[in-house]
Parts: structure tokens; C-alpha cells; sequence
């Protein structure tokens, strides 16, 4: 199944791009209030990894099953022998690959956010690619492998590789960038033996933040590779 792209930026009007950034920025702001905790040490002010946690959670809702061809994929993995899981099964199939997730992404800056029947994986830009490049660090392959390891073992989840990025920049260079990166997860993840049938991927710019844009921390935050794992079901 070809890597789906991301939409021509050209067809969104200034105002919807305008109103899209603002709901996506409050969405984030929101899952952040309540929750800053004040460093012992320091005396200053932090987010909790709890809110962190919230506001990964909070994006990766509204866009889940967001990437179109998701039904088409199910639907190719079904029609080519790959049994879906029962109601049932999925909540014991999804515990045990987060377990699994949590137990090899332990230390590597990854984390692991549970939403539902779905997992989201959040990997920083700034542990997964130079700035402003789609290639990814060498230092982080070994990461990846762990990643395509658990994924060959959980062979009923579709893989939604989202690329997004800070708002520095124009928004079409985001869009792109974002597109390229998602797209160079994506491609590697299939050179490790990942049905490519399972694997959808987008590019979503700047207009997906789960952090302000206002200061250099929340930034760091945005320029990000998300994948949610979705189970295969009928």
C-alpha cells in the first residue's frame, strides 16, 4: 500500500489556517493547565509528566484514524489473511504490546502514551533528526529496531506515522519538512520487515502542537514523530 501524503497546502484558506492553529494551540494549552508542579530544587515552575502525558494524549485523540486510508488498510490486511482481533482480545493484545513498548523504549526519550485501545509513541525531533533534515540520526536506529521489533511480534496493529513541526518558518516549508520526516520513519520501519500494508503515513506541519509555540521549550516539543498503533479489527 503506497505512504499516503499530506494535503496541498495551497487549497487551506489563511483563516481556516489561522483558526486551526488556534484551536490546536488551546487543545494544548488546555491538557497543560493544572498541570505544573513547582522543582524542589530550583524553586521554579515545571510541567508534570503527567501533563506532558495529557497534552501527547490530547493531540494524538482528535487524530486518530485522522490519516485517511485507514479503513483501506484494515481492510487489505483482512482480505490477505491477516485475522482481525475480536472486541474482546484487543484490550489483553493492546496491554501486553504497550508493556512490551514501555519495557525496550525505557531511557531512550521515547515515550509511550495510552489512548483508548491505542498506543502513541512520541519521538522528539531532537533525538530523531538534525535540524531542519528528514534523515534520521544514526544514533537513533537502535531505537527504531527495538520499536520494529515489538511491531513484527504485534503483527495486528496499523501504524500511523504523523510528522509535525514548530511554527518557525513559513508553513509550507513545515508542511513538507513534516511530510518528509514522517515519510522517512515510515520507510524504515518497512525495511525492517514491516508489512507495508500496515503503515500509513502524514505529514501535519505546525498545525498539530501539543506545546506553545511562544517559547523555545514548547517548540523543542512540537518538532516531533508521532506513531499511534491502532488494532487490526474487523
Amino acid at each position: 500500500m503506497p505512504i499516503l501524503h499530506g494535503y496541498d497546502a495551497k487549497q487551506e484558506g489563511t483563516d481556516m489556517r489561522i483558526a486551526t492553529r488556534t484551536a490546536a494551540a488551546g487543545i494544548a494549552v488546555i491538557a497543560l493547565l493544572g498541570g505544573c508542579t513547582t522543582n524542589p530544587f530550583t524553586g521554579e515552575k515545571q510541567v508534570s509528566k503527567t501533563a506532558k502525558g495529557a497534552a501527547i494524549g490530547a493531540g494524538a485523540g482528535a487524530a486518530i484514524g485522522a490519516i485517511s486510508g485507514g479503513d483501506r488498510a484494515k481492510r487489505a490486511l483482512i482480505g490477505a489473511g491477516v485475522g482481525a482481533l475480536a472486541g474482546g482480545a484487543v484490550g489483553a493484545y493492546m496491554d501486553a504490546q504497550e508493556s512490551k513498548l514501555r519495557a525496550q523504549l525505557e531511557g531512550t526519550g521515547v515515550s509511550v502514551t495510552r489512548v483508548g485501545d491505542s498506543l502513541v509513541l512520541n519521538m522528539p525531533g531532537n533525538v530523531t533528526f538534525d535540524t531542519d533534515r528528514a534523515d534520521i540520526r544514526a544514533g537513533f536506529y537502535d531505537v527504531l529496531n527495538s520499536v520494529a521489533l515489538v511491531l513484527k511480534e504485534f503483527d495486528k496493529t496499523i501504524i500511523e506515522v504523523a510528522g509535525h513541526t514548530d511554527s518557525t518558518g513559513s508553513y509550507e516549508h513545515n508542511q513538507d519538512l513534516s511530510e518528509r520526516r514522517a515519510d522517512s520513519v515510515a520507510q524504515y520501519l518497512r525495511s525492517q520487515g514491516i508489512d507495508g500494508r500496515r503503515i500509513l503515513s502524514r505529514g501535519f506541519g505546525e498545525m498539530k502542537p501539543i506545546a506553545t509555540n511562544a517559547t523555545p521549550a514548547g517548540r523543542e516539543q512540537n518538532r516531533r514523530v508521532q506513531l499511534t498503533l491502532v488494532p487490526l479489527t474487523a
